[in-house]
């Protein structure tokens, strides 16, 4: 599957401003987006013709409870799922990772912030926190983004919490993602996310 074209000023930085995000996203570099559907635990032989986000909610409904709709691409070097429902992304993102692959998972939680955010690269979580919380940190190597958030001015070099009283939660969350963004090379247009037709999959977390 090629590239879809690029536009720079998609960056993820900017969903932290969109109040329709409301599905996962799983990136992953050195892997098709076929693959990353099989990886997040994709049926066998059950693809869906090209779906906007309104169906892919709709498919949601008739799904077995814990599963999911997939929607797939590639943008910008990395093949990227839109998670519809329950988000494999989450829970299988070693799993995505494997055999020196990298992934990215964002999750934003929008019945239970905050927004999350885990790396995984080589069949081992790297790192994840939650936007607001980096001071508390997950992963076998919970500072890997530590001196990129220092010098954003998220955290202290203590790795405290080193934001404004008060900031509002938008520009907290943009912070964060900014950083992500720079580090990772991550960029995906609202469209893709929201309205363009994309190859689908029903992904299972169980």
């Amino acid at each position: 599957m090629a590239d879809i074209a690029e536009d720079v000023a998609d960056g993820i930085s900017r969903l932290a401003d969109w109040d329709q995000w409301f599905a996962g996203l799983t990136f992953a570099r050195g892997i098709g987006p076929d693959e990353l559907a099989a990886r997040l635990g994709a049926l066998p032989g059950v693809r869906l013709g090209p779906l906007g986000a309104h169906e892919a909610w709709g498919m949601v409904a008739e799904t077995v409870d814990g599963d999911g709709v997939a929607r797939v691409g590639r943008w910008g070097g990395w093949s990227f799922a839109v998670e519809h429902g329950l988000p494999a992304g989450a829970e299988r993102l070693a799993e995505v990772s494997r055999d020196g692959v990298e992934a990215v998972h964002l999750d934003p939680q929008p019945d239970r912030p905050p927004k999350q955010f885990a790396y995984a690269r080589d069949g081992e979580l790297v790192c994840c926190f939650g936007l607001g919380e980096e001071c508390w940190r997950g992963g076998h190597r919970p500072d890997f983004l530590l001196p990129e958030l220092i010098a954003a001015g998220v955290l202290t070099p203590d790795g405290a919490c080193a934001r404004p009283p008060g900031e509002p939660d938008a520009d907290r969350d943009r912070r964060t993602l900014a950083v992500v963004e720079r580090r990772f090379g991550l960029s995906l247009p609202r469209h893709l996310i929201a309205d363009t037709p994309l190859p689908a999959y029903v992904t299972c977390t169980r």
